[in-house]
């Protein structure tokens, strides 16, 4: 009996952990994708993207969010620890930690030219990706050496409830793309991609589409330390 009850308090508390960062996790997308809001709209009227929402603000993106575009939405949890690390950057500068900072304190045209690489024109959906991918362009235009990609990719983790699940990837390619590489190992890490999962996919507001990304992605792929 005690077992089985430490067994049940276990997989409480991951359920928990889990809620935390991935707090509405879905595999192939929600159920009824429409919410008839605005992209803007919509972010605005979730908890989970309320640092977002400021981000756009920021960045005077609302009318660019509300286009005909698809967006990967980064949550408050990798919004919150890019400002951490952006704050202990600072803090450097300065010598001192006691001072206040946010997301106000960020140059405006930072975050916007920064989140344009979230921002892509047209819809796109999951029926229009594959597991082998395709590579985009986001709303900042082109950039040297630096595409995205927006692909499936399938895992065979819960095989013993369905054959497999894709997930929507979004993947910073540096170059060439990795997987294309024969020996990965050849890659320095400068160059190596960054990519992430979608724990929620193909939100269908009235201007464009939201895929939602992992709460343990950091904004903008930033990698700076945190100070702890």
């Amino acid at each position: 009996m005690k077992n089985n009850i430490l067994v049940y308090l276990s997989l409480i508390l991951l359920a928990l952990t889990a809620c935390k960062k991935n707090d509405y996790k879905r595999d192939g997308g929600p159920s009824d994708p429409n919410v008839n809001l605005s992209t803007y709209d919509y972010l605005k009227s979730n908890r989970n993207f309320d640092s977002l929402v400021k981000v756009i603000d920021r960045a005077g993106l609302k009318d660019a969010v509300n286009g005909n575009v698809t967006f990967f939405a980064t949550t408050n949890y990798g919004i919150a620890e890019y400002v951490k690390a952006k704050k202990y950057q600072k803090s450097l500068q300065l010598g001192t930690e006691n001072f206040d900072f946010g997301i106000k304190d960020i140059p405006s045209q930072e975050l916007n030219d920064s989140l344009k690489t979230y921002l892509f024109a047209g819809k796109i959906n999951r029926d229009q990706m594959s597991v082998s991918g395709k590579l985009y362009n986001s709303l900042l235009g082109a950039i040297p050496n630096v595409q995205y990609l927006i692909k499936l990719r399938r895992s065979y983790e819960y095989t013993q409830y369905v054959n497999y699940v894709d997930y929507v990837t979004y993947t910073k390619v540096i170059g060439t793309r990795d997987d294309q590489v024969a020996d990965q190992s050849t890659i320095p890490d400068s160059q190596k991609d960054k990519a992430v999962d979608c724990q929620t996919s193909g939100i269908v507001t009235t201007n464009g589409i939201v895929h939602v990304l992992s709460g343990y992605h950091r904004l903008f792929f930033n990698a700076q330390s945190l100070g702890n």
